[in-house]
């Protein structure tokens, strides 16, 4: 009687595992068969590796559960690196960049330590946002790109876009009708870098397509990175609107902060341009290689073209050829023979503007 019972117990008929129709009845299942599981649970990298990994197995003794151990951990790997790659596809960055790679050495100002508090997760999900400002070449758009990939590492979303292309996308898809449609793409993303804001010119509703992107994102607590080489105080001139610029500025700096990078540019640093072009040397006026050898023209303009030439002419008149070639002495051949000629056509312009006739 008490088996009968034990039987008819409905706990009991819990505890019992059901004969599913699609169970196999013996663990020993064909090549074929594990194929369809696999790709039935999409495990496309462990299909690929499981036999090689089942003969270490077997050879080096391992147990049960290490070697399934080993494929779990092998598949997640691989997935994380599916999804690496995807994603940095995705972002549509420039170039790659990591942070590893900038040189902080240049900065003045700016450490690494500042940078690392938007390296972490907390830079996503508490909304932070950054405003990198600096002169071309200084490596705005690199430290823009190495974090946008730390937060790809980290698992979110990166969309890397210049200010030109985003107020170009959704000034038309404004006059389109579409402007909701198309903002998703750019308050979608975790992190949204907008590079380059100031260097191009914009439309005249430039101010108020970045305001809906900037806004929709400060209410979402999602972070974004500008890259500019303007005062935050020309940002109203550039986007045609001081009042909508100030609002954007607002809501990004609320949670935000402003870098000013400094130090040579990276573009030209192997030139050497500061020793060749000293901080105290004067600039020449006209694009080249050198600054002039000769002074340029003051700013004073003679009353007559006469003036000028005659006061130059009555100067160098009588500088004899003795004293211009003694420069050669000091191993100045070349620019004596350079201001020789000049001299010589000073000469003649000076004798034909005052009429003598020219000598015989």
């Amino acid at each position: 009687m008490r088996q009968e019972q034990v039987r008819k117990n409905p706990r009991d008929a819990l505890m019992t595992p059901k004969q599913d129709d699609n169970t196999p009845k013996s663990l020993e299942l064909s090549e074929g068969q594990l194929e369809v599981h696999f790709r039935r649970l999409n495990l496309a990298h462990t299909r690929r590796i499981y036999k090689e990994v089942a003969v270490r197995a077997e050879k080096e003794g391992w147990s049960y559960r290490d070697f399934l151990a080993l494929l779990l951990a092998e598949e997640v790997a691989r997935r994380k690196q599916t999804r690496l790659q995807r994603c940095t596809r995705s972002a549509h960055f420039p170039f790659f960049k990591t942070i590893d790679e900038f040189d902080f050495t240049l900065q003045s100002t700016l450490r690494e330590s500042v940078i690392g508090s938007y390296l972490g997760l907390d830079f996503v999900t508490e909304g932070r946002s950054l405003i990198l400002h600096g002169k071309t070449g200084r490596g705005k758009t690199h430290l823009a790109v190495a974090i946008g990939y730390r937060a790809i590492q980290n698992g979110f979303e990166t969309l890397f876009t210049t200010a030109a292309e985003l107020i170009e996308d959704l000034s038309n898809a404004s006059k389109r009708g579409h402007l909701q449609e198309s903002l998703a793409t750019y308050t979608h993303p975790h992190v949204l870098v907008i590079d380059e804001v100031g260097y191009l010119t914009y439309g005249p509703d430039a101010a108020n397509v970045l305001f809906h992107v900037v806004n929709d994102r400060h209410l979402k607590k999602r972070p974004m990175i500008f890259t500019t080489n303007k005062p935050l105080t020309e940002w109203g001139k550039v986007l045609h609107d001081e009042d909508m610029a100030a609002a954007i500025l607002d809501r990004v700096l609320e949670r935000g902060r402003f870098i000013h990078l400094d130090g040579p540019s990276g573009r030209t640093r192997h030139l050497n341009l500061q020793e060749v072009l000293p901080a105290g040397a004067d600039r020449a006026r006209i694009s080249g290689i050198d600054v002039p050898e000769f002074p340029e023209p003051t700013g004073v303009l003679a009353t007559h073209p006469s003036d000028s030439i005659g006061h130059f002419g009555a100067r160098l008149k009588n500088i004899t050829v003795t004293e211009i070639c003694h420069t050669s002495a000091s191993g100045a051949e070349p620019r004596a023979w350079t201001a020789f000629a000049i001299l010589c056509s000073i000469n003649k312009l000076w004798r034909v503007t005052n009429e003598e006739p020219p000598a015989h």
